[in-house]
């Protein structure tokens, strides 16, 4: 089930317009006209990374300046606070921003984050129980709350004052809590509504800062905090998938920048457990590929209060301790992915034809309900099918359990609202989504959502287009086009890094397998007498049709600048190849 490849239309006199406006080489120009980023002030935003200009005041924000005023009266009368987070990267990250921001200022604060296995998501009223018995006389949510009308009522019932801070879709009806912070919150036409929770989280604390300070300027005392809080918020933003445009490619810019110099004792030991200490500069896929799996494997696995604690931690012992143990959960986690894979395959391979569904609805007893995710987003990116993995009780004590990822433009939340008659719950986005389904609904539950797939997209669509900026010569991927590229990062959702094409490329040596069980591909790349390295990862698979004799292949590939050891080098991670028999389309 390959990729229908496309190679972008370019209009060179716009190009030429971009490259003399705005002083870019030819190839950030190019970049830049089939981003639509086209006119200079877009172009000058885009560039503009600076703290002070490319971050909007955190009182613009809709509802801070009130929920500030709220949260600062509490911390005066000694008040005892719990910050309420989630337990994937972006919430561990938001809860820690907030609860160093609070104990900074000398509030009395705690942080509470549910169990993902036994609590569930968001607030819920046992939850809420459990802290009310404890004292708590403030619930701050962070990443989380904005849809919890019942629980919000039930907190207040119970005495408790609730501020929500969040960045999830808000329904109809708003919770009666005494404060939302929101960048979507409706009234207020806030310019970019793309903040993650722990984008959110960070202005909540600027703006507590400055009224602690009694000015907008502050001095080294927050200034060195707020340096520290970017960091986290630059991977709950890199982490949560959302674009990496506006404040976000600031906040990601000044995170990376930020990361090592102002880290507690537990991120730079993460830093140490994900290897990537001795690079010159981080970049957002060190967070999406190394410091973030890490954070999601301790939620994923029960323990994100442990993630909290890494990211608050002032002990150098106990900091390296918790790293530890956190890169562990992440290598059983790993171990769990892969068993959860290797069953859904077999699966797939016994009971569809994927060629022939609109979506894969898989189920089994007992697959752990922390990884089936990360599971569903690898089946749907090598099928290219909307997919959900449901793992039921094999005592029948609980509801299936599933998580949902989609793939070609799919809305899974529209898709699971068409069809849910047949769900106790469901909640997410349109790429993500979660529900919990009685067994015996599963198999209607399959046919109605595959016909809810097909309203939006015909069974033919669902084979996914490869957009290519340009086509390449392998002998033109040199460090000073790198350099050139490199000035478009911070690279991520909304703002990728540029995919080009090569074709008539040949193999200078068969190709190698990579990792302890061969999953990953090291290839040696030749094309007119220039050669340059190619990784391609999770593709193990393609040894056997690559390492054919005197074969010439096309590949679509990302150009990467590759560091090690002091060493930097040109190489390409490989997307997707074909025989090099035919020209790739133009759109």
């Amino acid at each position: 089930m390959g990729l229908r490849w496309t190679l972008r239309a370019h209009d060179a006199r716009l190009v030429q317009e971009i490259e003399r406006s705005s002083n870019v080489s030819p190839v950030v120009a190019q970049i830049l006209a089939l981003r639509g980023i086209t006119a200079p002030d877009q172009i000058a935003s885009f560039f503009n990374m600076k703290m002070t200009t490319g971050l909007r005041p955190p009182e613009e924000l809709p509802g801070l300046v009130e929920a500030v005023a709220t949260i600062y009266s509490a911390i005066s009368e000694r008040k005892k606070i719990v910050v309420y987070g989630d337990y994937d990267a972006d919430g561990m990250t938001s809860t820690a921003i907030l609860y160093r921001c609070i104990k900074l200022i000398g509030g009395e604060v705690s942080y509470f984050v549910p169990n993902r296995l036994d609590d569930g998501y968001g607030l819920s009223k046992a939850s809420l129980e459990k802290l009310h018995q404890r004292g708590a006389e403030m619930i701050i949510t962070v990443d989380c709350g904005i849809s919890s009308i019942e629980e919000v009522q039930f907190a207040k019932s119970k005495g408790m004052q609730i501020v929500i801070t969040d960045h999830h879709h808000p329904g109809p009806t708003l919770p009666p809590a005494d404060g939302i912070v929101h960048p979507a919150l409706p009234g207020y036409g806030y310019p970019f509504a793309g903040l993650c929770g722990a984008g959110v989280a960070f202005k909540l604390a600027w703006g507590l800062c400055q009224i602690d300070h009694g000015s907008p300027k502050l001095p080294p005392k927050y200034r060195d905090f707020l340096f520290s809080a970017v960091s986290l918020a630059a991977i709950g933003t890199v982490c949560d998938v959302v674009p990496l445009l506006d404040e976000n490619r600031v906040i990601v810019h000044h995170g990376l920048n930020c990361m090592r110099q102002y880290a507690n004792p537990g991120l730079t030991h993460l830093i140490g457990m994900a290897k990537v200490a001795d690079k010159p500069r981080l970049a957002a896929e060190d967070i999406g590929f190394a410091l973030g799996p890490r954070l999601n494997a301790a939620g994923r696995l029960g323990q994100a209060q442990l993630g909290v604690e890494l990211l608050t931690c002032e002990s150098d012992d106990r900091a390296q301790a918790l790293a530890e143990y956190i890169d562990q959960l992440n290598k059983n986690r790993d171990t769990l992915d892969r068993k959860i894979l290797k069953s859904a395959k077999k699966l797939i391979k016994e009971n569809h034809e994927p060629e022939n569904e609109a979506a894969l609805v898989l189920t089994e007893p007992g697959w752990h309900l922390g990884v089936i995710g990360i599971a569903a987003g690898r089946i749907a990116e090598q099928f290219h099918r909307p997919t959900i993995m449901i793992s039921t009780d094999p005592l029948g004590n609980r509801p299936g359990v599933g998580s949902c990822r989609s793939s070609c433009g799919v809305n899974l939340y529209e898709a699971l609202a068409g069809c849910s008659e047949h769900l106790i719950k469901f909640g997410g986005h349109k790429a993500a989504a979660g529900l919990s389904i009685e067994p015996k609904n599963i198999d209607a539950f399959r046919e109605d959502f595959c016909e809810q797939v097909i309203s939006q997209v015909s069974v033919e669509e669902l084979i996914p287009d490869l957009d290519i900026d340009a086509e390449a010569l392998i002998g033109h991927l040199t460090m000073n086009m790198m350099n050139d590229l490199e000035k478009l990062a911070p690279f991520g959702q909304k703002n990728p890094r540029p995919v080009l094409c090569a074709t008539g490329v040949r193999l200078a040596s068969p190709p190698k397998t990579m990792g302890s069980d061969g999953r990953h591909l090291s290839l040696q790349l030749e094309q007119h007498g220039s050669k340059i390295r190619g990784v391609a990862f999770g593709k193990g698979e393609w040894a056997e049709e690559l390492g054919k004799e005197n074969a010439e292949f096309d590949f679509a590939f990302r150009p990467v600048i590759n560091e090690f050891r002091g060493y930097r080098s040109v190489e390409v991670q490989l997307i997707d190849f074909r025989p090099s028999t035919s020209t790739v389309p133009a759109v």
